[in-house]
């Protein structure tokens, strides 16, 4: 083989390396970067090839060091070999050519092009280089098994534990984190944002974040005369309303106001012929920790809308209503009979008042703030909380990046609170 045939078929297996390393770095960023969701629903579709892509996701560790193996390999190889003939040419010269050549050659098409092609159009890349990752991973598949082997003893020596089966992020957490990608880049509004949110928040949400507090209970006293109960039902804007018995500690009942308007119907609407606790249901009791997952369940499994929460004692804490439940995914519902609770108030120089009894979440999602819930359920409570303490009238905090002031107390009570961001 004469010189000129050898510096040609030197030259061309320098590219076709430099081709072969233009796939491997694609191919790793478009795997990694393609979306399993929608591989999954073309995969669902019928589609072959994203099915075997996401066979290779998920021994995506197998797969990553099989590419890398096989880059590496490449890379290795088109280097030498550039070198060499780069010598040939130039002598001792050639060293630093083949330096320069092959570092440029192999960053911008080895590296930039073929990863911002990937990471433009990932999983149409991945569904394109399918093959070509399956044959690499047949290939240097007993090799990577190796190579992480090793790489997780040498981890374990640094008190690293690297398991294969462990997600650093739960499925929760990645959804979380694809919601607030999408708003933040405009394909999600924040109305459904939060919907989504609420919706994954079921799981860690319990009864009591959300109950409504026993002093706010509207309830009759089941002792009472039968008009001052119905008056009393026709009053409430809630259509069941818990009945007690010497004290609200006593919940003995709930009564619907159509079973209540029924049993008027029956007796020709002469109140002393009712008695109350026959129209009466009975109670549910639950305790204060059950998540709202499970109670929306229970809820739908018993067909029923109301629930008193009671604590480990079982001393009445509240009331948590199939309504609540659902308020916290889709938000607020309103009807014609419901009371318009003013909480929250914008004023004119960008504060908000806001009553001591507003729950953290709903302020969160009605002004997109990001107040911790975790030790308190209201605002009045994550002032105590945080000031460790009672705060007296006009006393001022700062935390979480806004100011509080306490406009008004009765007795041990925050009633009310100017917050403002600092």
């Amino acid at each position: 083989m004469t010189i000129d045939t050898t510096l040609l078929v030197t030259g061309g297996a320098i590219l076709f390396l430099i081709v072969l390393s233009f796939f491997f770095s694609g191919t790793e960023t478009g795997m990694t970067a393609a979306s399993r969701a929608r591989l999954h629903a073309l995969s669902a579709g019928g589609d072959t090839r994203a099915r075997h892509v996401e066979q290779l996701i998920e021994r995506k560790d197998r797969l990553v060091s099989a590419l890398l193996i096989g880059n590496n390999l490449v890379n290795i190889l088109a280097s030498a070999l550039a070198t060499s003939l780069l010598l040939t040419i130039f002598g001792d010269a050639g060293v630093i050519y083949a330096t320069i050549g092959m570092t440029v050659l192999l960053v911008i098409f080895s590296e930039i092009l073929p990863k911002s092609w990937a990471l433009a159009r990932p999983e149409q890349f991945a569904l394109f280089v399918s093959p070509f990752a399956r044959f690499i991973v047949f290939l240097f598949g007993p090799l990577s098994i190796l190579a992480n082997g090793a790489v997780r003893g040498l981890l374990r020596v640094f008190g690293i534990n690297l398991s294969s089966d462990t997600s650093l992020l739960s499925a929760h957490d990645e959804l979380r984190g694809t919601l607030e990608v999408l708003h933040r880049e405009g394909a999600f509004i924040k109305a459904d944002r939060d919907r989504v949110g609420g919706l994954l928040d079921l799981a860690e949400l319990e009864v009591s974040d959300i109950m409504v507090h026993r002093t706010s209970i509207r309830a009759v006293d089941g002792d009472a005369p039968p008009a001052t109960v119905v008056a009393e039902v026709l009053r409430s804007p809630y259509t069941r309303i818990p009945v007690w018995r010497g004290s609200i500690d006593n919940i003995v009942g709930v009564i619907h106001a159509k079973d209540l308007l029924r049993a008027l119907h029956e007796v020709q609407h002469d109140f002393s012929r009712i008695d109350i606790m026959k129209v009466a249901s009975k109670p549910w009791f639950v305790p204060d920790t059950t998540s709202l997952q499970d109670q929306l369940n229970a809820f739908l499994r018993r067909k029923a809308h109301i629930a008193i929460v009671v604590d480990e004692y079982g001393e009445v804490e509240g009331l948590v209503t199939l309504e609540d439940i659902i308020e916290e995914i889709v938000g607020e519902i309103a009807d014609e009979h419901d009371i318009d609770m003013q909480g929250v108030r914008q004023q004119p120089d960008g504060s908000v008042i806001v009553d001591g009894t507003v729950p953290i979440r709903d302020l969160n999602r009605a002004l997109d703030w990001n107040l911790p819930d975790d030790e308190a359920v209201t605002v009045a409570g994550l002032v105590i909380h945080e000031a460790q303490t009672i705060p007296e009238e006009k006393q001022a905090f700062t935390f979480h990046g806004k100011r509080f002031v306490v406009l008004k107390r009765e007795r041990n009570r925050i009633v009310r609170l100017r917050v403002k961001s600092t």
